[in-house]
């Protein structure tokens, strides 16, 4: 379209003119120019200000709502609505919706964090098989111990070779370990670090078999695994040699569970100061002195009732090592778990992870127990 069809003045009787607009007829305003692009919009006069119409509704809401109700009760056009050309004053000033009523959020129950009923029921069945073998035959226990040290090596090796590509030699280590299991049974502690020495230097030369690359890593890891898990698991098979050695192996492992139970009830329900978030972010301060006091009552009553010339005040020491050393063990373990990017060692055991996730507390508190029962009351 050309500049002067936009410019010019409309002829009279066109329906251009304002009066037509309204129905009247159509005659020229005297001095009115007609806006346009060709004109400057100041300039323009208008016969008669145009109704602002809004857009779309003022409110959208809720019909249930009363300003809802009072709304649909106006006119039917929005055209009907404005004579003066100015917004009603509710629509200039809308009243604030209050915020409806937000449901208050269900209280979340406190996870546990595991499997309970797979973790008693595999407990359970542990127990009833180390009590078992314990009390039928000395021998039979420490075949007992010998097989959690190979399937305890098994899974520390598989998991440091797939999470670090590290290659342990496997084969020597769990040969090594169950004959340093035996020899702590037979000969003391002469006898587990003669075996430890033979295992370690079994790893060395095993390793020599395969390329170079990375044999100072797997030849370490081999050494590091060999006195982590046979070696201090010798310290009970050390304990069985003795008269009650059997109630020692008992006592053992019962403050060792008494200890990790105590920590895990009383965490769990009380605990909020973390003990090494950094290491363990479940593991607090108040699960700690559960432990302690946990491990402490138990320690009184076996040193009291289980161990020949054993005595009270004892066990409250003996049951403060245990649950120091026992949580000490867990968080070595989880920093092993942490630099290796697991959550379990293994899957071998519903509920608990793998043989190594029920011998983190146990290992490291097998030599306490050795020592202090050797100091209390002899190794005879």
């Amino acid at each position: 379209m050309s500049d002067s069809s936009w410019g010019a003045p409309p002829a009279a009787g066109q329906a251009g003119y304002w009066g037509s607009a309204v129905g009247g007829p159509a005659q020229p305003v005297p001095g009115a120019v007609p806006a346009g692009p060709a004109y400057d919009a100041p300039e323009a006069q208008q016969t008669r200000p145009m109704p602002i119409v809004p857009d779309g509704p003022a409110f959208v809401g809720d019909q249930d709502d009363d300003r809802g109700a009072a709304r649909l009760s106006g006119p039917l056009f929005r055209d009907a609505t404005f004579q003066t050309g100015e917004l009603p004053a509710e629509t200039q000033n809308p009243e604030p919706m209050p915020d409806a009523p937000q449901p208050a959020p269900a209280p979340q129950k406190k996870s546990a964090g595991r499997d309970l009923s797979a973790a008693i029921g595999v407990g359970v069945g542990l127990g009833v098989v180390i009590v078992a073998s314990l009390f039928v035959e000395k021998a039979v226990f420490v075949g007992v111990i010998a097989v959690a040290v190979v399937v305890g090596l098994w899974e520390l090796t598989s998991r440091l070779q797939e999470r670090k590509g590290i290659k342990a030699p496997l084969v020597p280590l769990a040969l090594g370990g169950a004959a340093m299991v035996v020899a702590g049974y037979v000969r003391g502690a002469e006898g587990a670090w003669v075996a430890m020495a033979l295992t370690a230097l079994a790893t060395l030369v095993w390793r020599m078999t395969e390329p170079p690359e990375g044999y100072l890593k797997d030849v370490t890891a081999g050494v590091f695994a060999a006195f982590y898990v046979p070696f201090l698991a010798t310290f009970v098979a050390m304990m069985l040699t003795a008269d009650d050695g059997p109630w020692r192996v008992l006592t053992f492992l019962l403050l060792t569970v008494v200890s990790d139970t105590g920590a895990y009830a009383v965490g769990w329900r009380f605990g909020k100061h973390k003990l090494a978030p950094r290491i363990s972010p479940g593991k607090t301060r108040e699960g700690l002195l559960g432990a302690v006091l946990f491990a402490m009552a138990a320690g009184a009553l076996c040193m009291q009732f289980l161990i020949d010339d054993g005595t009270w005040w004892q066990g409250l020491l003996l049951g403060c090592a245990v649950a120091a050393s026992a949580t000490l063990g867990d968080l070595g373990e989880s920093m092993i778990k942490r630099d290796l990017g697991i959550k379990d060692m293994g899957t071998l055991l519903p509920g608990h992870g793998g043989i190594m996730d029920r011998l983190d507390s146990l290992l490291p508190t097998a030599p306490v127990v050795w020592l202090l029962m050797v100091i209390f009351v002899g190794s005879a």
